[in-house]
């Protein structure tokens, strides 16, 4: 029983295979979006099988998730990215409480029941100030790469103020910082504790300890110590943190596999 779970995210698609029996990860990849994502998230899925030298044939399930799920035709079903990054996160981390998850588009913290299930959510999927494009703004901004940006905030001594709500307001503001002399380290340490605040309001009343951290933006220096210092609490970078929804897919997918085989053994 081999079964696959896809996070078709806004900015990279991730997949994982699983072994239904064993519940072994068999393979998994990612590779950045692009405009028909549908060809592309089956010809990568079709990649992976043939790396695993597993047929296409014996695929028993494929459950999508994230921003482009309902693009996949070629999925048997699909689940909200809050489902299964709840579901990943505890996979890998049993007495995970709160997960934090900041993706290119959107960003969500999930609170979690004791027995893992969300206990409830906030989501910002309106403004990209609280999400990833808006260090892909500043980057941009700034004529460096992504990967340059945690390097730049560890290199700060004097965060700058971005006190803008909206990123097309914030790149404005840095616009203007820039002209005013500010250094580029600051201005990229400023717009992670910009984030981080944006978390924190979503959060509300607080986190329940312990906090993992998910998505794309985890995976950048320096973030998981801005979240940290706005929501007062140690903050864990999950185990590939940018893996966690396509896992949780994928977990799914096992889940759905046995319970229809243990259904079939009982009406046999």
């Amino acid at each position: 029983m081999i079964c696959a779970g896809i996070d078709a995210g806004s900015r990279a698609i991730k997949i994982i295979l699983m072994d239904g029996h064993t519940g072994q990860i068999i393979g998994s990849t990612a590779a950045d979006q692009g405009i028909e994502q549908e060809a592309l998230t089956e010809a990568l899925l079709n990649g992976l099988l043939a790396s695993c030298g597993i047929e296409r044939a014996r695929l028993s399930r494929v459950v999508a998730t994230g921003y482009g799920r309902n693009i996949l035709r070629f999925a048997d079903t699909t689940v909200t990215e809050i489902t299964c990054h709840a579901i990943g996160v505890r996979h890998l981390v049993p007495d995970a409480a709160t997960v934090v998850d900041i993706g290119g588009q959107d960003s969500k913290l999930i609170r979690l029941s004791p027995d893992g299930a969300v206990r409830d959510f906030a989501m910002n999927d309106r403004c990209a100030a609280g999400t990833g494009r808006f260090l892909e703004v500043v980057a941009s901004r700034l004529g460096v790469d992504l990967d340059e940006l945690g390097r730049l905030a560890g290199a700060s001594a004097s965060p700058a103020v971005i006190s803008s709500m909206c990123v097309v307001f914030a790149e404005t503001e840095i616009i203007g910082l820039l002209a005013s002399g500010a250094l580029p380290e600051d201005i990229v340490a400023g717009v992670q504790t910009a984030i981080a605040q944006r978390i924190a309001v979503m959060a509300g009343r607080g986190v329940e300890p312990p906090v993992f951290f998910t998505g794309g933006v985890a995976l950048i220096p320096g973030m998981d110590g801005a979240l940290s210092t706005a929501l007062d609490q140690a903050v864990n970078i999950a185990p590939q943190p940018r893996m966690t929804g396509a896992l949780g897919a994928a977990l799914l997918a096992v889940r759905h596999c046995l319970d229809a085989s243990a259904r079939k053994a009982a009406e046999g």
